[in-house]
């Protein structure tokens, strides 16, 4: 009789903590979508496809796996953000601050990068195919493993940027 109620209370105790993460994540995209700001917040696996967020102040924010494609983050502060296996295709970040983020992973597939400040950014294994990265700003990122198949890179800095296995190819 004694192992069915432990087995029980273990079940209630397992299911109560993933609800205040589920429900963190939550409160933080309200904050995020009603003030344009929410700087280290816990947006793991966040949906937030086709949101504006334009000018948004994203720093530090852990949003690993979420799903931002086709979002408007022009002028957006994501420097130091994690960005892990992040859905960002067709999105545009045009003129965003990703400076030390980490986007390992991530789908960039079509998305607008142009101006953006991708200093020392971490994109081991992102795919960046069909990309707009005119003017963008590599400088000592890591690409490595990278896929960027049909991207535009006029005017783009990539000194110091690490790309061991030639990413770019025709």
């Amino acid at each position: 009789m004694k192992i069915p109620v432990i087995l029980l209370l273990l079940l209630l105790a397992i299911s109560s903590c993933k609800q205040p993460q589920q429900s963190q994540v939550d409160s933080n995209k309200t904050q995020l979508l009603e003030t344009n700001s929410c700087p280290g917040c816990e947006l793991k696996g966040a949906i937030l496809s086709d949101a504006d967020l334009s000018s948004a102040d994203l720093s530090g924010a852990n949003l690993n796996g979420a799903n931002l494609s086709s979002a408007k983050l022009t002028g957006a502060n994501l420097s130091g953000a994690f960005l892990d296996s992040t859905e960002l295709n067709q999105a545009n970040l045009s003129g965003a601050n990703l400076s030390n983020a980490g986007l390992a992973g991530a789908n960039l597939t079509g998305a607008d990068l142009s101006g953006a400040n991708l200093n020392s950014a971490y994109l081991r294994g992102a795919n960046l195919s069909g990309s707009i990265l005119n003017n963008a700003d590599f400088k000592d990122a890591d690409l490595s493993h990278a896929k960027m198949e049909g991207t535009k890179l006029d005017g783009a800095n990539l000194s110091g940027a690490f790309m061991p296995d030639e990413t770019l190819k025709n």
